[in-house]
């Protein structure tokens, strides 16, 4: 299965941006005094981490035209 570059670029996105929300969100929370905020921080900031090695992976990609 080979996956595309423009995928990678969307998964990228939404990684981060959705990474960077849940840490928010998880912030918010531990604030508020739910102990559960901080694995929303953890996960967000995973995630966020994680799109930031795809950001790295896509651009060792060479993009061939399909046929």
């Amino acid at each position: 299965m080979k996956v595309s570059a423009a995928r990678i670029g969307v998964l990228v996105w939404v990684l981060i941006y959705g990474g960077l929300l849940a840490c928010g969100l998880g912030i918010a929370l531990s604030r508020g005094g739910h102990g559960y905020g901080w694995g929303f921080v953890a996960t967000g900031l995973a995630a966020a981490a994680l799109g930031a090695v795809l950001v790295w992976w896509r651009s060792r990609i060479v993009d061939t035209p399909e046929t």
